[in-house]
């Protein structure tokens, strides 16, 4: 989320109901999608010949540490380009998802926005020729060198927006995002369980938890993205890293209703039966859930590393954070990537300035400054030296993913609609109300609606 997280966000969120014609008329595939703008274009990377610019910047670093850079890197923009200034709009990652697209569509975009990988939107908005494609300035500026290919995928279509993973990069992102497990060491303390290492032995703790009369797992989870993370934290352990790969980038011939699929759903709906979680976790928020994490309310929280600044702030030592351990014998396999990409839109009357902010943002001195202020680069981040304690672990758990293990991406971006497809189906699983079964039936319709459309 993210997260934002968003994200990661982290996960697609409905839009709202005025603008679900548009949705369906610039969805990747429509016939109505705008015809993609010029990657030809010439490039002005002298910033102060621009004269005065006013930049519209719109994003989702609402939480503490998030916020935080975003200031300092604002102000020194502004010092290093006197003649730019920057008009932040600050939203929550819901907030932002929902009134983006009638935004863009709009006769008062804003210049440069935040704007969540997935067909849902940014996909969506591609098709709908609503962002530029990035490759003139990325040739000027060298960031198809600054990022990796694996870092490119996740912010690349092809000009139509039905190719997700190739193309054209529309878009630029500041952190790298992992989905682990936060732990309270002093509550595990208190009950006698150990640190696990293991998949088998954080189940096990799970249960010694419940059994010592605490909550094992926090989960808010209203808004219904929370819950894909936790699904698919169960899932990265249980089903091959081909095939989850292969579901969340919506290819051909991937099922979501096999064995693995349904044991990884079976294995969350036994979560819930068994009281691991808090009660009432489809009408607590997960704002709600990691704060009550915080106040030692529950023993684990599975959630994005996006949560690393704020849970440091209130909880200082007593809160670490690790990977999900593997199973015996399995790589060390988290779900991840890179958070909400900076992308510029078509309807910026300023795009060589909006691309100099883009790059100031994401550069090595910039990714000093995310350090400093408790956020996970997405590049440059062995060069890092992040400060004891939950930063570091949040570090070390990344790079033993993205290095060592399997980095999978977030199953939203499988379909335009699958955050709101299996976010609902998985309401349904953790409140009993479907079993695991019907749950993988549904998500596997809107999937299969997809990818033989």
């Amino acid at each position: 989320m993210t997260s934002r997280p968003a994200r990661t966000r982290r996960a697609a969120v409905a839009a709202l109901v005025g603008a679900l014609g548009l949705l369906a008329a610039c969805t990747p595939g429509s016939e109505n999608a705008a015809a993609p703008p010029p990657t030809d274009r010439a490039v002005q990377t002298d910033i102060a010949s621009l004269g005065p610019v006013t930049l519209t910047v719109w994003d989702q670093e609402v939480r503490g540490g998030q916020n935080e850079q975003m200031e300092r890197l604002n102000a020194a923009f502004q010092q290093q380009y006197p003649n730019v200034t920057i008009k932040r709009d600050s939203r929550s990652f819901d907030d932002l998802a929902t009134t983006l697209r009638l935004a863009l569509s709009g006769n008062d975009a804003p210049d440069v926005v935040q704007a969540n990988n997935g067909r849902a939107d940014m996909g969506a908005f591609v098709a709908a020729g609503e962002l530029l494609p990035l490759e003139p300035w990325s040739r000027a500026y060298g960031w198809d060198q600054r990022y990796p290919d694996s870092v490119r995928q996740y912010v690349s279509y092809t000009p139509d927006g039905k190719v997700f993973g190739e193309g054209e990069m529309y878009g630029l992102p500041q952190v790298g995002e992992v989905v682990g497990i936060y732990y309270n060491p002093a509550e595990l303390q208190r009950l006698g369980i150990a640190v696990p290492t293991t998949w088998e032995e954080f189940e096990a703790a799970l249960a010694a938890v419940k059994a010592g009369g605490a909550t094992p797992l926090a989960l808010g989870n209203v808004e219904s993205w929370p819950a894909l993370h936790v699904f698919g934290t169960v899932q990265d352990q249980l089903v091959p890293a081909d095939q989850i790969t292969d579901l969340a980038f919506g290819r051909a011939g991937a099922s979501w209703t096999t064995p693995e699929n349904t044991q990884a759903a079976q294995r969350v709906a036994d979560w819930a039966r068994a009281g691991y979680f808090n009660e009432g976790v489809n009408g607590i928020d997960d704002n709600q859930a990691w704060q009550a994490f915080s106040r030692g309310e529950a023993v684990f929280l599975i959630g994005g590393s996006w949560y690393a600044a704020d849970l440091e702030a209130a909880m200082g030592q007593n809160v670490r954070f690790m990977p999900p351990p593997p199973p015996a014998g399995r790589p060390v396999s988290a779900t991840g990537g890179t958070g909400l990409p900076f992308a510029i839109t078509s309807a910026s009357d300023a795009p060589d300035a909006a691309a100099a902010y883009l790059d100031f943002i994401t550069s090595s001195d910039a990714m000093r400054v995310l350090t400093e202020t408790g956020n996970l680069p997405v590049v440059d981040t062995a060069a890092q030296t992040p400060p004891a304690g939950l930063s570091q672990d949040v570090f070390a758990a990344f790079a033993a993913v993205a290095d060592d293990g399997q980095l999978l991406p977030y199953l939203d971006y499988a379909t335009p609609t699958m955050g709101d497809t299996m976010g609902a189906a998985l309401q349904d699983l953790l409140s009993g109300a479907q079993p695991p079964e019907a749950v993988l039936s549904t998500v596997e319709a809107d999937y299969a609606a997809f990818v033989n459309r």
